[in-house]
């Protein structure tokens, strides 16, 4: 395997700067960075979870498994770091393996979160060993140390107990994380059987068919206790009722006139594949935070440690949701409702057409080709023709349970909702526009919920989600932030119990969400859930 250009300089402050660079302009397709800032570091902290960023990119592994991913190279960061500070206990040995007051120092951390974050990512990404061990090299580390009464033995004893533990998480990591449920899907590729039910999609007219990922996500063992009624969010709408229509109208609507800043938000957010996905674009934001505030060594192990464990319970549960509802996705049910006649010839953005009795929809028409009446039953959401709807069932979005809790991380974390970031976007620089935008866009947060809550909306404006979809994974992801940051408060803290501490609850979510979901709010399934947690 190559090696990557930010590990070929031999000066480690400057490599990080260069593997933002390049991984940013593959994970948004665009030619420039994330966010406006560059990171200058030596903390192995940073660096390993951006050797983590990489391995997700080259390795496609999609963002069930990367949450987890990150959770896990974290934890383990974490629990041998635990070693060596005076209060806080690991997640898998306790105190066990505290060490005596002359050995901790920064290089014994160094030493052992380095062993602790390569043994874990050797684990998880085999076929990217050369870069792995090539940064434990820059890091002028030995590789091969597997001792357990030194730094680098903790490291190692720490993260082979923890995926030890994790094997049997349900997740099938050892069978490459291939569905355990038999999960069939009630709709074919060009069979709609049920219009509330997730269709598996087809490009090349059935050669190669989507099959769900992960449908066994909901059942994997989380880090903090997420079971429970009150992480199953509300029915979606269903077919049959106005709430159905108005729905897919919306994405309509929003279709027909989107904006370039629409537009741009649109791909800023995608994450698709060969990418770090949702997951990891929010670990790139906790990195401009470290930076930010000049976060030391033993801040950037809290920080990851916590926001890993989020994104990783925010995975569970909303593909708990997802498996529970098998929801359709917007580009089934539009083209469904305009293949039966059955959107409203009223609407300005809907007409049937008399000649050919189509029911045609005025909408976007595709890469370079502006909004048009086009057949109704080819509707398709602003992508790359190859670039199809995610494999998945559409309810809860994952991009907004994973952004929530992430969001709710960093503002406990910080002590503050200020995010401060921005994203400028260059004229003609669309992944697949040739001329979007046509002025430059610059997208700025001035807080972490801003961030989350346009992470959100951007699926609706790709045409990937229903606004359901969006809001109900907010509210999901707020509820998952809150309760691991309980959790890993407790072990970060010697094992006192935290103060509980709500989630954040923004007036404006609850309003839109009230408003659209209707009478739905009022109802919640009568099937209690259970889950072990560690």
């Amino acid at each position: 395997m190559k090696t990557p250009k930010f590990l070929q300089q031999k000066n480690l402050k400057t490599k990080l700067f260069l593997f933002l660079s390049s991984t940013v302009s593959i994970l948004f397709n665009f030619p420039s960075q994330a966010m406006n800032f560059s990171l200058d570091t030596e903390d192995p902290v940073l660096l390993w979870n951006q050797a983590t960023l990489e391995a997700i990119s080259n390795t496609n592994i999609g963002p069930t498994p990367t949450s987890r991913a990150l959770g896990l190279v974290n934890t383990s960061i974490y629990d041998a770091w635990a070693a060596y500070d005076p209060v806080a206990i690991g997640t898998q040995l306790g105190n066990s393996l505290q060490v005596s007051n002359e050995k901790i120092n920064l290089e014994n951390k160094s030493t052992a979160i380095s062993h602790a974050a390569y043994t874990t990512l050797l684990d998880l990404f085999p076929t990217q060993e050369p870069a792995f061990t090539h940064l434990m090299q820059q890091l002028g580390i030995d590789s091969t140390i597997s001792s357990t009464n030194t730094a680098a033995g903790i490291g190692n004893l720490t993260a082979k107990t923890l995926l030890d533990n994790k094997y049997t998480d349900g997740s099938n990591q050892l069978n490459n994380y291939t569905d355990t449920t038999n999960y069939q899907p009630i709709n074919t590729w060009d069979k709609i059987t049920d219009p509330n039910r997730w269709q598996p999609l087809s490009i090349d007219n059935g050669k190669n068919i989507q099959k769900f990922l992960t449908p066994q996500w909901g059942d994997v063992t989380p880090f903090a206790d997420i079971s429970g009624n009150q992480y199953l969010p509300p029915p979606p709408a269903q077919f049959g009722t106005q709430a159905y229509i108005d729905q897919a109208l919306q994405i309509i609507e929003y279709s027909a006139s989107l904006t370039d800043e629409q537009k741009v938000i649109a791909e800023y957010w995608a994450d698709g594949p060969q990418t770090i996905l949702p997951p990891g674009h929010w670990h790139l934001i906790a990195e401009y935070v470290s930076t930010r505030d000049k976060l030391s060594l033993d801040d950037n192990v809290k920080l990851f440690f916590t926001l890993g464990n989020a994104v990783s319970d925010a995975g569970i549960a909303a593909w708990d949701a997802k498996e529970h509802y098998d929801y359709v996705r917007p580009i089934t049910a539009i083209q469904y409702l305009a293949a039966n006649h059955l959107l409203p010839n009223e609407h300005p953005l809907v007409r049937t057409n008399p000649q050919t009795n189509v029911q045609e929809i005025y909408t976007w028409a595709g890469p370079d080709k502006g909004s048009q009446w086009i057949d109704g039953t080819t509707w398709l959401p602003y992508q790359k023709s190859t670039f199809v709807t995610p494999p998945f069932a559409e309810y809860v979005s994952g991009h907004s349970t994973f952004s929530a809790a992430s969001a709710e991380i960093l503002k406990r974390f910080t002590k503050s909702d200020e995010l401060g970031a921005c994203h400028t976007q260059l004229p003609n620089t669309s992944s697949f526009e040739t001329h979007t935008p046509s002025n430059p866009i610059k997208l700025c947060w001035d807080t972490f919920t801003q961030a989350a809550d346009q992470a959100g909306i951007s699926r609706l404006y790709g045409g990937i989600h229903f606004q359901d979809g969006d809001i109900n994974g907010r509210v999901l992801g707020r509820k998952v932030g809150a309760v691991v940051w309980e959790k890993s408060q407790y072990y970060i803290n010697g094992g006192k119990p935290v103060k509980k501490v709500p989630e954040s609850s923004p007036i404006l979510g609850l309003l839109t969400l009230a408003a659209f979901s209707g009478v739905s709010l009022l109802k919640r399934n009568n099937i209690t859930r259970h889950r072990k947690s560690d």
